[in-house]
């Protein structure tokens, strides 16, 4: 799987998580520029992620991203 196409599965699964068409999400996407990006709905988009790509974060993993672009680089490390 290419970054693209991964970039393109978790903008699919940001906007079901948040119920919103319009999120367009970036390398460089944090919690800070997604209004309703909280602690719950971070757990839920995590799960989201896991199951799209049929993967499991460690819990190491979740608290070191960053940005989303460090949760691609993290998903395409374990597809491969």
């Amino acid at each position: 799987m290419t970054r693209e196409e991964v970039f393109n599965d978790v903008n699919e699964v940001f906007r079901d998580v948040f119920d919103d068409e319009s999120i367009v999400v970036t390398d460089a996407t944090t919690a800070d520029d997604i209004e309703d990006w909280d602690s719950l709905e971070h757990i839920n988009l995590i799960a989201g992620i896991e199951q799209q790509f049929g993967i499991k974060f460690t819990m190491g993993q979740v608290v070191t991203m960053k940005n989303v672009g460090e949760m691609v680089d993290i998903i395409l490390s374990q597809l491969s």
